[in-house]
C-alpha cells in the first residue's frame, strides 16, 4: 500500500503546536511594535531592518521561556505574522511621506497644496497587502520545493529559531538595548545635553571651530544609527564612504575649484553645497543605481517567469498538492479579484480622477505588481537583495504619465506596488523558514491573509502622527529635520522638478552614471547605498559608520558567534527603543498641542 508523504507529514505536525492563539497575539503585538519601529528607522535611514529576527528572538522568550509549550513552528508563525505586518508598513514609508512633503514646500511656495485623503492610501495598502501574497504563493512550491532558491534571511530566522535555550539569553539582549535606547533619546529630546555651539539638535559639533564647516564635522548621536552599523558591519562600509565621498571628497574640492558663491558664510556654504550639489547628485546615484539594479536582475525576471509557467503546469497535470499544503486554488482567485476591486476603488476616490484613469490604474498596476512581485522575490530568493526602491520609481513615473500626472493617484498605485512586492519578498522568506523547520506552507499562507494588511492601517497613523509632530503640527520628517526620510525625497525631487521644470539635469545625469557604475558591480546594492549616502546629512552616515568599524572590531576580537548572538539581539533593541521613544514622543507632542 502506498503511502502519502503529505498525509504522513500532516500527521506528525498534529502533534506539535503550530497555528496557536498564543502564536498569532503574539505576532501581532509584536509586528505592531516592529512596525512603528521600524518606520521610524526608515524615515532616518533611508532603508528598512527586516523583522523576523526579532520576533523570532522573542517568540522563543515568550513561547517557551515563559509559557514553556512553544514549539519551533509555532514560533514561525508567530514570526511570519510579524515580519508581515512589519514589511506592509515599509511599503508605505517610502512613498507617502513624499506627498507630506510635497504639499507643504508647495504651500510655503505660495502654489496650491495637493489635494489628497487617506482613504485611497490605506485602501491601495490592504489592495497591495492581499496581492502581494495571492501573486506570490502559486510559486512556492516552484521557487522553494524544487528550484530550491538561497533566501538568505529566511535560512538566518531558521538558525534563530532552531537556537534552543540562547533564544531566553538573546531576548534579554534585545531588552537591555531596547532600555538603553530609550533613555538615551529621552535624555537628547529633553534638551538636557546641549551646549550652545557644541551639542545641538541631537548632533555633536566636533570641529570646534577649527575645522571648517564644509567639511560636515557632525555626528549625530543617535544609538538607532549606531546599531544599524552593527548589524550590517562590513556590509555597511559603501555607505560609510559614500558620505566620505561626499563631504570629505567632493566639498573641499568644490570650495577650493570656486564652484560655491563668494562671500556667503560658512552656514550658508553648506546650506549650498547639500542642496545644489550633495542632494541631486546622491538622487541621480540613487536612480541609476535601482534602475542598473532592475536591469541586473533581468535573469531573475526570466526564471521567476519559467517558474510561474511550471507552476501553472504543475497544477495542469496534479503534480501540485494544493489542498495539502497549500491554499486552495479557488482562494487564490477570489483575493486577486478583491484586491484589484480594492485597486480600483482607491483610485477612483482619488481626487480627480476619472472612470477611465481608475480602470487603467487598476489593470495596469496590477499588471506591473504583478511581474515585480516576481521579480523582487526572485531577487531576493538569490541574493537577500530588494530592489524595492527602484520599482516604487517606475511605478510611480509610470503612472505620472498614465493618470495625466495625477500626483496622488500616481502615488497610490507606488503604495500598491510597494506594499505588494515587499509582501512577496517577506512571504517567499517566511515559507523558506517554514520548509526547513518542516512547518506547513497552508498555515503560514492563511496568517499572512488574515494578518498582514493590518500593517498598512498602522503605518498610515504613524507617518501623520510623525508629520503632525513637527513645529505648527507640519514638517515633523524630511529635509533639514532628524528624519530626512530620504527615499521619499528622492520622489519628492522628481516631481517637483516635472512640475517646475528645473531639473538639475547635469547633475542627475552624473549622479546617475555613477549610481549604475557601482550597481553593476559584484557587491550588491552598492550604487543605492552610495545614493543614500550621499543625499542624507552626514552626521547620520557617519554614525552608522561607526557602528559598522565597530562590528568589525568586535568580531575581530571576540569571533563571529558573538556577534550573532551577543551584538544581533542588543543593537535590535537599540534600534527599537530609540524608535518608539521618538514616536511616542511625537504622539505626545501632538496630544499637548490640543489639550
Amino acid at each position: 500500500m502506498s503511502v502519502n508523504p503529505h498525509e504522513v507529514k500532516s500527521a506528525v505536525l498534529g502533534r506539535y503546536r503550530e497555528l496557536t492563539p498564543a502564536a498569532m497575539i503574539l505576532g501581532l503585538f509584536q509586528g505592531i511594535i516592529l512596525n512603528l519601529a521600524f518606520i521610524y528607522a526608515a524615515l532616518k535611514l533611508g532603508f528598512s531592518i527586516g523583522g523576523s529576527t526579532v520576533a523570532s528572538i522573542m517568540g522563543y522568550a515568550v513561547l517557551r521561556g515563559v509559557m514553556k509549550k512553544g514549539s519551533s513552528v509555532e514560533n514561525n508563525i508567530n514570526q511570519t505574522i510579524a515580519s508581515g505586518i512589519n514589511t506592509a508598513g515599509t511599503g508605505i514609508v517610502f512613498t507617502l511621506p513624499a506627498l507630506f512633503m510635497l504639499d507643504a514646500s508647495w504651500r510655503a511656495a505660495g502654489d496650491p497644496g495637493l489635494n489628497f485623503t487617506f482613504g485611497p492610501f490605506i485602501i491601495a495598502a490592504i489592495a497591495g497587502a492581499i496581492l502581494g501574497t495571492v501573486l506570490i504563493i502559486p510559486l512556492r512550491k516552484q521557487m522553494i520545493d524544487l528550484d530550491r532558491l538561497r533566501f538568505p534571511s529566511g535560512v538566518a530566522v531558521t538558525t534563530i529559531i532552531r537556537s534552543g535555550a540562547t533564544g531566553i539569553g538573546k531576548a534579554k539582549l534585545l531588552g537591555l538595548g531596547f532600555l538603553i535606547s530609550a533613555l538615551w533619546k529621552l535624555v537628547m529630546i529633553s534638551g538636557w545635553m546641549d551646549i550652545p555651539g557644541i551639542i545641538e539638535h541631537e548632533e555633536f559639533n566636533f570641529g570646534f571651530g577649527v575645522i571648517p564647516a564644509y567639511l560636515s564635522p557632525v555626528i549625530y548621536l543617535s544609538l538607532m544609527n549606531v546599531a544599524a552599523g552593527l548589524l550590517a558591519g562590513k556590509g555597511g562600509l559603501p555607505f560609510l564612504a559614500g558620505g566620505i565621498l561626499s563631504w570629505w571628497v567632493i566639498s573641499p574640492m568644490a570650495v577650493y575649484l570656486g564652484w560655491t558663491p563668494e562671500g556667503i558664510g560658512a552656514s550658508a556654504q553648506v546650506g549650498f553645497l547639500y542642496g545644489k550639489m550633495m542632494r541631486p547628485l546622491g538622487i541621480g546615484a540613487l536612480i541609476g543605481g535601482a534602475l542598473m539594479g532592475v536591469v541586473m536582475t533581468f535573469p531573475a525576471i526570466k526564471s521567476a517567469l519559467i517558474s510561474l509557467m511550471q507552476a501553472t503546469k504543475n497544477r495542469a497535470e496534479g503534480k501540485s498538492k494544493v489542498g495539502t499544503d497549500e491554499m486552495p486554488f479557488w482562494i487564490l482567485i477570489v483575493g486577486l479579484i478583491v484586491a484589484i476591486l480594492l485597486f480600483f476603488i482607491a483610485s477612483i476616490i482619488t481626487p480627480d480622477v476619472s472612470v477611465g484613469q481608475a480602470l487603467v490604474a487598476s489593470v495596469v498596476g496590477t499588471i506591473w505588481l504583478g511581474l515585480a512581485a516576481l521579480i523582487v522575490a526572485q531577487a531576493t530568493g538569490m541574493t537577500d537583495i530588494s530592489p524595492m526602491s527602484g520599482m516604487a520609481l517606475i511605478s510611480v513615473t509610470i503612472m505620472m504619465f498614465l493618470l495625466n500626472k495625477n500626483i496622488a493617484a500616481a502615488m497610490v498605485v507606488g503604495v500598491a506596488v510597494c506594499v505588494a512586492i515587499g509582501q512577496a519578498a517577506d512571504m517567499m522568506q517566511d515559507l523558506k523558514t517554514g520548509f526547513m523547520i518542516g512547518g506547513r506552507p497552508v498555515k503560514q499562507q492563511i496568517v499572512q491573509f488574515a494578518f498582514t494588511w493590518i500593517g498598512g492601517l498602522i503605518a498610515v497613523g504613524a507617518i501623520y502622527v510623525l508629520w503632525k509632530s513637527g513645529p505648527g503640527g507640519q514638517g515633523g520628517f524630511g529635509p533639514g529635520t532628524s528624519l530626512p526620510a530620504p527615499q521619499a525625497g528622492v520622489l519628492m525631487g522628481i516631481i517637483n522638478g516635472l512640475k517646475t521644470g528645473q531639473i538639475p539635469i547635469d547633475k542627475y545625469v552624473l549622479g546617475g552614471g555613477i549610481g549604475a557604475l557601482l550597481a553593476a558591480a559584484p557587491v550588491g546594492g552598492l550604487g543605492v547605498l552610495v545614493g543614500l549616502a550621499m543625499y542624507l546629512p552626514f552626521s547620520i552616515t557617519l554614525a552608522y559608520g561607526m557602528g559598522c568599524l565597530l562590528q568589525m572590531w568586535i568580531q575581530k576580537k571576540k569571533g563571529l558567534p558573538f556577534c550573532e548572538h551577543k551584538l544581533v539581539p542588543l543593537a535590535a533593541g537599540l534600534i527599537i527603543g530609540e524608535a518608539i521613544m521618538g514616536i511616542g514622543h511625537a504622539a505626545f507632542e501632538i496630544i499637548k498641542a490640543y489639550i
